[in-house]
């Protein structure tokens, strides 16, 4: 993963938790907005989510912080 999504990631993640406790969910698509203006980038992040690590639709942002920052 580039380490401008990896900034990414960790940064919405701490928004969630911040605003929504340590218990929030997400999906990777709550690291972009609705208009799909980055085709690649959103590709890239499926392509983590999905393929490399296999996670479920819906992970703890912690778990995902961790994972980024391990």
């Amino acid at each position: 993963m580039r380490d401008e999504l990896r900034k990414k990631f960790i940064a919405v993640c701490d928004q969630k938790i911040a605003k929504k406790g340590a218990d929030v969910g997400l999906s990777f698509y709550a690291f972009f907005s609705n208009k799909n203006d980055n085709p690649e980038l959103l590709m890239e992040a499926a392509e983590w989510w999905i393929r490399e690590h296999k996670l479920d639709h819906f992970e703890k942002a912690t778990k995902i912080k961790r994972m980024l920052q391990g």
